[in-house]
């Protein structure tokens, strides 16, 4: 992505490769076998290009025709085949020969059976697709058909690199038409930059959000309101937190949900979601938060700047950052709404248990794959197929290097630590240990219960659905078990058969879960208070 980048830069001009002639297992006998023929295409920028172009090139290709994109597609994965190469400095006119044997998911192209196919070339050129898939600033071609075509033999294709892709269309007009309605009575950005980070990075560096404000907060000043903290989930940005906000603004409008101030916060960063957590790659973004951005927005706003006063509620990464700051800052916050978060107990992470002997992200003891993405209880998806995929399209932005980013020590090169092996799925125990004793919060609130549990107990709420699409309830189940343990008088509900994606739907509405969650906010901020009355 924009930061961090430690991808190899290939020279253009060595790119050629030689096919090598390898001898079979009967070569006692003398006879010869040719390895496979690598299968290439040679991938050109238009001369209109304005200037030289770099970034990750991506191929992708799928069996048909007709389609007006070639994409990757999470409920098939192993539809399209993607296939990668760095390049570097491609002049206007340029073309460079793409080798799609080198590094390609599932499979080598060259192993692709002969038939009707269509392809398609993006150039990554700021390194963002495992986060953001196609912007307006990457480069691509236009989907080339390639009729009864033989992988590896005839005329290699040609594919030209000559136009930007446009935005989502439905996305695009819902942000415009978000931004147009937007008055500074209703939701003000607000950026704020941070001393701690920007000594961290070496740069400035900002924290971001979009301050909601509830109907009536002009006209009463002298009132402080409960303000609840808010922060997104993977693939989030600051523009998803103004729609989440704006939703959120309108229920309070329509009497759904009680006055109060929603700070909508952006997690999103080139690493992937640093997800406000004190990492030794991102920064100090947790005590950023709560020493620097906090304070100087109580110092703006009518906030209630007692911990009953400030609330947290985040889904899937924002619901294990905020679960996170409730554990790490229990002084600060008066409770935590946290959905679908990502494991919080890493017995079970996404169904492996981390700290098994020979744990493996791949296999099961049993050998059988494990599974990360599930619909209607059918799996869509391997975590290895998951992973390796992800390693395609690039080593930075993906969810799992977002949360070695996050969780994992700096390595010799500077990078993170993998916390386990792309190849064979096996995981580093000695990168585990370091997950646990920093990042594994029932292990974080066990080991601190002395210190923190007369602040924590009663405090950590927590949705999600049975049906999980990423099985994030089993390690929800863990987490509530070691609560009980303690006596933390934790509060968790587990809604049946509900999945990731449908979690907050109340009936026919898709954001009803929000209405009971900032009723139960308000209680704690203004115990015995009516605001249906106000």
């Amino acid at each position: 992505m924009r930061l961090g980048r430690f991808c190899r830069i290939l020279s253009l001009t060595t790119m050629a490769m030689l096919v090598v002639a390898g001898f079979s297992s009967a070569q006692s006998s003398g006879q010869a076998a040719t390895a496979p023929v690598h299968v290439f295409f040679k991938v050109q920028t238009d001369a209109t290009v304005a200037a030289p172009v770099s970034g990750r090139l991506l191929i992708f290709l799928k069996h048909g025709s007709g389609d007006k994109e070639v994409s990757v597609s999470e409920f098939h994965p192993q539809e399209t085949s993607v296939a990668a190469q760095e390049v570097f400095n491609l002049a206007p006119g340029a073309s460079v020969e793409f080798d799609a044997d080198q590094l390609a998911f599932p499979k080598a192209f060259s192993s692709l059976p002969a038939g009707d196919y269509e392809v398609q070339a993006v150039l990554d050129v700021d390194h963002t697709y495992n986060y953001k898939e196609r912007v307006p600033e990457d480069w691509i071609s236009n989907v080339v058909t390639l009729s009864s075509w033989t992988p590896g033999s005839g005329t290699e294709p040609v594919i030209t690199l000559d136009h930007h892709p446009e935005m989502n269309p439905r996305m695009a007009s819902m942000l415009a038409t978000a931004k147009a309605r937007v008055k500074p009575e209703e939701a003000r950005l607000e950026e704020f930059q941070s001393p701690m980070l920007s000594r961290f990075w070496g740069h400035p560096v900002s924290i971001k959000a979009w301050v909601i404000l509830p109907p009536g907060y002009d006209e009463h000043r002298a009132d402080t309101y409960p303000t609840a903290y808010w922060t997104h989930g993977f693939g989030g940005d600051i523009d998803g937190a103004l729609l989440s906000g704006l939703s959120i603004r309108s229920r309070m409008a329509d009497g759904k949900m009680p006055p109060m101030i929603w700070v909508m916060l952006d997690e999103s960063i080139a690493e992937g979601t640093h997800e406000f957590a004190d990492s030794a790659n991102n920064g100090p973004w947790g005590a950023a938060l709560t020493t620097e951005f906090i304070p100087w927005l109580e110092l703006k706003y009518h906030m209630d700047a007692r911990p009953t006063g400030r609330l947290l509620n985040g889904h899937s990464s924002g619901g294990w950052a905020t679960l996170q700051l409730q554990v790490n800052y229990p002084n600060v916050f008066g409770g935590t709404w946290s959905t679908s978060p990502d494991p919080s107990d890493f017995h079970d992470f996404t169904g492996v248990d981390l700290y098994a002997p020979g744990a493996n992200m791949y296999h099961r003891a049993d050998g059988s794959a494990v599974p990360i993405f599930r619909d209607k209880g059918k799996v869509i998806a391997t975590m290895e197929e998951f992973a390796r995929l992800e390693d395609v399209l690039g080593p930075y932005g993906g969810q799992m290097t977002s949360l070695e980013w996050v969780f994992s020590p700096k390595g010799n090169s500077g990078a993170p630590l993998q916390m386990f092996d792309r190849k064979s799925g096996a995981v580093h125990p000695e990168v585990v240990a370091y997950w646990r004793d920093h990042y594994d919060l029932a292990h974080i609130v066990e080991s601190n219960w002395a210190q923190r549990g007369g602040i924590l107990k009663g405090r950590i709420h927590l949705f999600v659905g049975t049906a999980d699409t990423f099985y994030l309830d089993g390690s929800a189940h863990k987490f509530e078990a070691v609560l009980n343990r303690l006596g933390a008088e934790p509060h968790f509900t587990y809604l049946p058969d509900r999945t990731h994606m449908d979690l907050y739907v109340v009936g026919s509405d898709w954001q009803g879960l929000f209405d009971q969650i900032g009723a139960e906010m308000y209680a704690v901020a203004r115990p015995g208070a009516d605001w249906k009355k106000k």
